[in-house]
Parts: C-alpha cells; structure tokens; sequence
C-alpha cells in the first residue's frame, strides 16, 4: 500500500497527531538531558566542582535513566505504551521543579535523577509506541520524527539556556539563571501528561489484552479496512505462536536480534555524542571561546543536529536502514580525528566548530535516528517491550559512562600537555571505526519489511 492509498483509506492525519504527541517524550529527553549544558558551568562555580564531581553532576541523570528502562520494560508491557509514557511526564514535572530550587549539590543531584528516570521511560517507549501504530510503508519515517523531537527539545533548551543567560552577568547565573534553565522544562511536561490522555494504546498492545475489537477501530483509523485485518492478523498469529517468558529472548535466532541491538545501543553513545550535546559551551570555552559565544555556537550545534536529522526521516524509508548507518559513522570517524588531530597540534581556533558540526550532521543524519528505528523493529511484539528494556538500559549505561569520564580525561594534566584536550577525541573516533564494521557484517536491512516479518526472520 502506497503512502497514497494510506491517505485515502485511513487517516494520515489521525496518525500523525497520536504519533507527534507521543513525540513529546522525546521533546522532554531531549530538553532534560540537554539542559545540563548552559548550566554546568554556573553549577561548578556554584558549588565548587572538581572534575569528577563537575561529571557526576552532568551524569548523574543518567543513573536515572538507567532505572527508567528497567521500570518501563514491565510497565509498558503490562499498563501499555500511553500509560508509560504518562508516568513519564509526571517525573519530568517533578524534576523540573525540584532541579530549580535545589539547597545542595545532593538534592540537585535527586531531581536529575528522578528526571532521568522519566527520560529513561521516554527513550524507549516513544518510538516503541510509534512503530506499534505505523504501517511498514512510514515506520521508519514515522519512528525518526521521535528523534527529530530529541534534538529540537536539545534546539530549544539550547535557545531557553541562551536566553536566560543574557538575563544578567556571570554572578547572576551562577545564583539564578542556572535555576530558571531547568525550571523551564516544567511547562513542556504539563502538556505531555495532559495530551497523553487524548491518544489511544498501541493496537499491538490491545490485542495482547484481548481487546481486539479496539484495536480494529484504530488500526482502520490509521489505514482503513483491508490496513486494519492485515495487521490484526499477522498481529495475533506472531502473538498465538510465542512465549510470553523473557528465555525467548535467548533463543538462538532471538539471541542474535538481542546481540544486536544492544551492540547499537551502546555504539551509539560511546562514539562520543553526548560530549558534544551535554559539554558543548564547556568545549567551546576551552577551544578559545568567550562564555557567551560558546553559548551561541551551542545553539548553531543544535540548528545542524535538527536540520539533518529532517534529511535522515525523509530517507529513512528510502536509502535504508544500513547505508546510513555506515556513512554517518565513517564521517563521524573523520571529524572526530581531524578535531583530535587539530587540538593535538594546537591549531583549533579556526577548525574546532567546522569539525564538530562535521560530526553532529553525520550524526544526525544516520546513528542517532537510524539507531532508533532499528531497535524499535527488530524485537518480537509480546516480549518488545522487555527487550527494548535491556538495550536501552545497555544505551543508558554506556552514556553515564561517557558523560563520566569524558571530564576526567578532558581536564587530566598528563593527557592535555600531550594532545591539548585532542585525546578524547581520537578514542571515540576509533570507536566509530568499529560501527561502521559492526553494522556492514552483522545488521540486517529492515527497511519495507512489517514487524511480523522482521521477526519471522530471526527463525529462519
């Protein structure tokens, strides 16, 4: 079925709006882990950072995260997909008002943690919500506007932080500004939990419940009658022939799939992303920035992130799953030893923002998206949910990691008076390098392929 007949059998609009507000969840990801980095500095001097507490208060949203994939795993599974995301945006509100009023460091640090647990929920459950009500023809177009959602919630808190910091001097954002940044986020979290109660479950989810009749009604919503019994009847026959129990996910063809995707997961943080998107201004600043321009350049960052992304949904469907992958990682690879050979040899000035808008556009038009799409398909619909849970936790954990250690080896006296903050970069380079070989041998091509079938190859 063409994009065509889809318009004229179901409802493209009515899937479009169920689908940007579930988008929502990724505005908020997006929006609180990025926050973190207009006000890491002010925090800093605020509560007297060394480098290791200076990342674990960058960081420590992300044991948040952790804990936020295991809950959503069984929640999504057993409550659905909506009502997951529903608790969500409960803990975003929560974060939001206790990260802007915090006394200590220790209080502030339990608020990006309870956030944390919201964006772990979110990052797996909105683009499994997406790719449960989509058809094959847009899934991956339809799952990569969550993404695009991540890096505008990033545009605009970069754009918020900026703001906020021009308010008044540097002694004023060290005592406020710093709190408006993350209060801010409080007014997004209020319209996710209210729209959350205006869309329907996933009919994937519905049918595991025995609710088959409404999951008819929304699947002929989407894609009209013929759309609604096709899907209702590859649906139930993949349902009727699985276990339930999490041993299916170490069978021995579902056990690649699971390799697999939690091999994505956490290739696409240890290839040095959130670097660039939580210590954006800090880099700056240390390449020769002044405060307020690394601030801007950070928003520049954020304006090449959304725009290729946008190139990465329009192509998804069409270039495939695997090209993109390989090309955006190769071009990450470049700009990340060219950044490190350029900060080595001391000439950084003129090329440091070149090269890392280099490697956010590859980024952005390939692993960050495309990463996404792919663990939301390749997992078997009664235990998604669950498998889902173990790669995004595996994702989450590679993040803290690198969020951990990125100033630790940043601000190490030994490594700058050798590479003059160029060594970080050369290790995430090489890791890219192992991306591009891990997804050319091993990652299947999914692209036109439904759930059903993606899944029946896995026993083959």
């Amino acid at each position: 079925m063409s994009e065509g007949s889809l318009v004229r059998q179901g409802s493209v609009a009515y899937l479009l709006g169920i689908c940007l507000v579930a988008t929502l969840g990724g505005f908020l990801f997006g929006y609180d882990t990025a926050v973190i980095s207009g006000a890491i500095g002010a925090l800093q001097s605020r509560f007297d950072l060394g480098p290791t507490l200076k990342g674990w208060a960058a960081s420590s949203a992300l044991l948040g995260c952790i804990l936020g994939v295991v809950l959503a795993g069984p929640v999504s599974d057993r409550l659905g997909r909506r009502r997951a995301l529903i608790l969500a945006a409960v803990l975003f509100l929560v974060s939001a008002l206790g990260t802007a009023f915090p006394r200590t460091l220790a209080e502030f640090v339990i608020f990006r943690i309870v956030g944390g647990i919201g964006v772990g929920i979110a990052s797996m459950t909105s683009p499994m919500y997406i790719a449960e009500v989509s058809p094959r023809q847009i899934r991956g177009r339809m799952v990569s506007l969550n993404q695009f959602a991540i890096v505008f919630g990033m545009l605009v808190v970069y754009f918020v932080n900026y703001y906020i910091s021009l308010q008044g001097d540097e002694a004023w954002n060290v005592a406020r500004g710093w709190r408006w940044m993350f209060g801010s986020e409080a007014l997004p979290a209020f319209a996710l939990m209210v729209l959350l109660f205006f869309v329907p479950p996933t009919p994937r989810w519905l049918v595991k419940q025995g609710r088959t009749s409404e999951a008819r009604r929304i699947l002929q919503r989407i894609g009209g009658p013929q759309h609604a019994e096709r899907e209702l009847d590859e649906i139930a026959r993949t349902i009727s022939h699985k276990s339930e129990s999490m041993a299916q996910l170490f069978r021995p063809g579902m056990r690649i799939a699971l390799v697999i995707g939690v091999a994505l997961a956490i290739l696409q943080q240890v290839t040095g992303i959130n670097v660039f998107l939580y210590y954006a201004p800090e880099i700056f600043k240390k390449l020769g920035s002044a405060a307020s321009s690394a601030l801007l350049q950070t928003v520049v960052v954020g304006g090449v992130n959304m725009a290729f992304t946008l190139i990465a949904i329009w192509t998804v469907d069409t270039l495939g799953r695997k090209p993109l992958m390989i090309f955006g990682s190769t071009g990450m690879a470049i700009c990340l030893f060219a950044l490190g050979l350029a900060a080595s040899l001391h000439h950084i000035e003129a090329w440091a923002l070149a090269f890392v808008l280099g490697y956010i556009a590859c980024f952005a038009l390939s692993v960050g998206p495309v990463t996404w799409v792919i663990l939301s398909e390749i997992f078997p619909t009664k235990i998604r949910g669950r498998a889902m849970a173990i790669a995004t936790f595996c994702l989450w954990t590679a993040n803290f990691v690198v969020s951990q250690t990125f100033p630790m080896m940043d601000e190490n006296r030994w490594l700058v008076e050798r590479f003059n903050h160029g060594f970080p970069f050369w290790v995430y380079g090489l890791l890219c390098i192992v991306s591009v070989v891990f997804v050319w041998r091993y990652v299947p091509e999914t692209k036109g392929k439904s759930l059903e079938e993606i899944e029946e190859t896995w026993d083959a």
